[in-house]
């Protein structure tokens, strides 16, 4: 791949060119503004989302109300929808206005980015007119199911089935890694409904009501507890879940093309605004090391460079790809696009984490903090951390991708490398 300093150079000549043009400015007047007056003190320097068990998730959901009142949820999507028909230049105005202010900007998470996107794209009026509301009062809190046992980055080889019954869909298989079951009211999975079709087709987008299926009646989720101690993610087994037909998306059968463009939104949305968590803890880090009067010895500088050269390369890349929506263009058709950015972030979060517990030194060995299990903030981001190059499509299936997609060589013989 291209080295760092050679991205940087690129990115930052094309991004020198980017004029958010003057309604974009007034936008940022406009916002910068009112977040001045509504900005909660007490979540300045809060995180978001919320991780399970937050002790801030009470002022965090009230934040949420006071944002949905005033209109600034589900921004990027069309007025006629509820949203703001925000530009993604001034979706972009808006995260630096949060992260200018010190606070977090509350969202509908993947109900936001990916499902009410598909929802807008592929489904009829009635469906939009009953799921996007919900999604943006946050009645319906969806978590995912479409990974499966021996099918996690091979979405279309799925077996959890789906057959019609009346007016109703009836669903039996299993799904895993399903994140954030633990607060959901929906899941958006795929299930298999003409078992006879090719491999990408006879699937179906379907939005499944949590509660209405619960502990033995039809949904169970069984927690799968990880490095830090929590247990974000669950393995899901459907049993005779059942769901109307009115939940299908896109149409029986038809449900691949409305994962196609779940999928696109959900890797083109992290990149304008990756290096803002970054940042702040890059420079949480730096005082850590000033507290430990560490910033004087060359190996720790030399780490705490290599960081902050990664978080502009982010930056700037992040800067680039407004460029090109400035412009008019999709950056997200662009397969190089979502997989160098999923490498570079994770490859960079795995690595951070390990110089912040460098720094803690003997302490990162010891439980002493305030977190669940104990554990303190930069104890928990190295372990979280070290998943982030497995899930969401792994850093050898992205570098396929590059390999096949982009640089146009052979395809990867089956079995090689195991």
């Amino acid at each position: 791949m291209t080295d760092s300093r050679t991205v940087y150079r690129a990115a930052r000549s094309t991004a020198a060119a980017v004029d958010p043009g003057p309604e974009a400015e007034e936008f940022r007047r406009e916002f910068r503004a009112w977040l001045s007056e509504h900005a909660p003190p007490e979540l300045r320097g809060v995180g978001w989302p919320a991780v399970q068990g937050s002790p801030h998730a009470a002022a965090l959901k009230a934040w949420g109300d006071v944002l949905c009142e005033a209109g600034y949820m589900c921004v990027a999507w069309p007025r006629e929808y509820g949203g703001r028909g925000l530009s993604p230049v001034e979706v972009a105005i808006m995260n630096e206005e949060f992260d200018r202010a010190g606070v977090p900007r509350v969202t509908r998470g993947r109900a936001e980015t990916t499902v009410g996107p598909a929802i807008i794209a592929h489904g009829t009026e009635e469906q939009k007119a009953y799921f996007l509301p919900r999604i943006i009062s946050g009645e319906h809190v969806y978590c995912q199911g479409f990974s499966e046992p021996e099918a996690g980055s091979d979405l279309a080889g799925l077996r959890t089935s789906g057959v019609v019954d009346g007016d109703e869909l009836v669903i039996s298989g299993q799904k895993v890694w399903t994140s954030g079951y633990y607060e959901s009211t929906m899941m958006f999975c795929l299930v298999r409904t003409d078992p006879d079709a090719a491999k990408h087709a006879g699937i179906s987008y379907v939005l499944l009501p949590v509660a209405e299926n619960g502990p033995g009646t039809g949904i169970e989720f069984r927690p799968i507890r990880q490095l830090t101690g929590r247990s974000g993610f669950a393995e899901t087994f459907l049993d005779g879940a059942r769901v109307p037909l009115f939940n299908v998306i896109g149409g029986l059968h038809q449900g691949w093309r409305v994962t196609v463009t779940t999928l696109g939104h959900e890797r083109g949305n992290r990149a304008t605004i990756a290096h803002v968590g970054y940042a702040r803890d890059f420079w949480a880090v730096v005082e850590e090391a000033r507290a430990r009067g560490l910033t004087d010895d060359p190996a720790v500088r030399e780490k705490l460079a290599w960081a902050w050269t990664q978080i502009e390369t982010m930056r700037f890349s992040g800067l680039q790809l407004l460029a090109a929506l400035a412009a008019g263009q999709d950056p997200s058709a662009r397969a190089e696009n979502g997989s160098v950015t999923k490498i570079r972030w994770s490859e960079y979060a795995s690595r951070f984490g390990e110089i912040a517990v460098d720094l803690l030194g003997p302490e990162a060995l010891t439980a002493g903090g305030t977190g669940e299990e104990g554990l303190g903030y930069w104890q928990e981001q190295f372990l979280s951390s070290r998943s982030g190059t497995i899930w969401g499509g792994t850093a050898e299936v992205q570098r396929n991708i590059i390999a096949e997609r982009v640089l146009g060589l052979p395809k990867e013989r089956k079995g090689a490398g195991r």
